[in-house]
């Protein structure tokens, strides 16, 4: 994988020395992916440092794509990008929609056509106009390490299949994230 600076690091890098929720997108364009990550920037560092887990997130872009998108996202954990999608192909991501689409990831507020008109403009508007990745490329979540261990293993059917958030930080060890506005009742 490539780092936002262009610097190449080993994917079991990622997962030798600790543990590592690793989330794969789409493609920096796909609304679905830019709304999940929205909230994934919720989750506070302090969660992850006190498991001593590792939040990734891999798209399948250039590494010129990372800053900005971190930026659009306000996502401020570790992002890395496999551009030949070589990792996507090895662990068998899929490519296309399948074809359960009543699938709905809790993270995606956009509906379908307004998502893809904000995904369009952000292609149209962009200093670099491409597409950031392949279009029909799944995506799909992992927990891993330390070590060679593999904890949980979910690929991605459609570009609404994200495994929920909450679930991922759960089977890690991590706290949970009220990703509603409403808010919590604390019984003292």
């Amino acid at each position: 994988v490539v780092d936002a600076d262009g610097r190449s690091v080993p994917f079991q890098d990622l997962y030798g020395e600790r543990k590592a929720i690793v989330l794969f997108v789409r493609n920096f364009l796909c609304y679905t992916c830019k709304e999940y990550v929205e909230d994934l920037a919720k989750v506070p560092k302090a969660f992850l440092q006190e498991a001593n887990v590792r939040l990734i997130v891999i798209g399948q872009s250039s590494y010129h794509h990372i800053k900005p998108f971190c930026s659009l996202t306000g996502y401020t954990h570790e992002m890395y990008v496999d551009p030949q999608r070589e990792i996507y192909k090895m662990l068998g991501m899929k490519r296309g929609e399948g074809s359960n689409v009543s699938v709905r990831s809790p993270h995606v507020k956009s509906n379908t056509l307004l998502g893809s008109i904000r995904s369009m403009w952000r292609a149209m508007t962009g200093p670099a106009f491409d597409f950031q990745g392949d279009p029909a490329q799944q995506g799909g979540a992992l927990i891993l390490g330390p070590g060679n261990e593999v904890h949980f293993f979910h690929l991605d059917k459609n570009r609404l299949d994200h495994v929920p958030i909450n679930t991922v930080l759960q089977l890690a060890g991590v706290k949970t994230v009220n990703f509603t506005n409403k808010p919590q009742i604390i019984d003292i």
